[in-house]
């Protein structure tokens, strides 16, 4: 009888080896997700993510997930012909523009993702906020300074919300089932009204109230990087604040770091920013040593 020594066999049985700690680490434990950027639009990245996600449900993980959709609005906006502006970043969002956005949100991209789940043999189920009183959002505040007067000025954004009160037993009852719960970032007001939440902002709040052990927000870029571009890979609240005020991070990234220190700080145990455009990023930050993102825990 001859053996089989073929490296690359060799190779895939090491890597389960290595992946065997962390298996027994993380079983049982929930993972929220947050889902967007440049894999949103690429079928392959797509069906990666949906096949990371439907492993990590068979080895005992539950996995929640979070979607975003912004440049999907934006498309179906112009589309429609209806006009668009935006405040520091923000989205202005008044009652069409909410409408367009909970179509959007709630229906194409939710069933799309819930659609790929199913095609890697997982079961999903596409809900928002608004489901089982899941997320009660309240009017997003905001002030700007007038350039020339240096005043600080409210302003109006809309139907744009933030997340204050979360009911987990939905998340809980469909987990407990086997299955994937699939969040579209859309949440109710006490007022009855229907607001849009910023998606980093609405994964940061769910992971922190289900005490999860991983939130992942999946972006455009490696994770955080010092001044020489090198990947920081453990990085505490007060290191994120000294960053901050050097000018090492900077633009879209702070509010990513922010949803994160508050998820840590607010019962969520780690927070992971990492690249979504590498395929299986988030399993090799799971269950490798030396990880693939940049890690914030309080």
């Amino acid at each position: 009888m001859t053996q089989n020594h073929d490296p690359a066999m060799l190779a895939k049985a090491e890597t389960l080896t290595e992946a065997l700690p962390y298996l027994q680490r993380y079983a049982g434990k929930t993972f929220v997700v947050k889902y967007g950027g440049h894999a949103m639009g690429d079928p392959e990245a797509a069906r990666d993510f949906a096949e990371d996600v439907v492993l990590l449900k068979a080895v005992g993980i539950n996995p929640v997930v979070v979607h975003g959709g912004g440049p999907q609005i934006g498309a179906m906006l112009k589309m429609l012909g209806v006009e668009s502006s935006f405040i520091d970043g923000l989205r202005v969002t008044d009652k069409a523009t909410a409408d367009v956005a909970e179509m959007v949100l709630s229906g194409k991209i939710n069933k799309e993702l819930v659609g790929w789940i199913a095609g890697a043999g997982g079961k999903a189920i596409g809900i928002s906020g608004k489901d089982a009183g899941l997320v009660t959002a309240t009017k997003v505040e905001r002030t700007t300074k007038d350039p020339g007067s240096n005043i600080e000025r409210a302003v109006d954004l809309g139907f744009v919300g933030e997340p204050t009160e979360i009911d987990t037993s939905i998340l809980d009852t469909l987990s407990a089932a086997g299955i994937i719960p699939v969040i579209a970032p859309i949440g109710v007001g006490k007022d009855g009204h229907t607001y849009n939440i910023n998606a980093d902002t609405m994964a940061g709040s769910i992971a922190a109230a289900l005490g999860a052990s991983r939130l992942f927000l999946l972006t455009d870029v490696p994770g955080v990087l010092d001044k020489d571009k090198n990947l920081l890979t453990d990085l505490r609240p007060a290191d994120i604040a000294r960053l901050a005020e050097d000018g090492t991070i900077s633009g879209g990234m702070i509010p990513k770091l922010e949803t994160c220190v508050h998820a840590v700080e607010a019962g969520c145990e780690a927070a992971v920013v990492l690249d979504g455009r590498v395929p299986h990023a988030m399993l090799l930050e799971i269950f490798t040593a030396q990880g693939a993102g940049t890690l914030i825990r309080a």
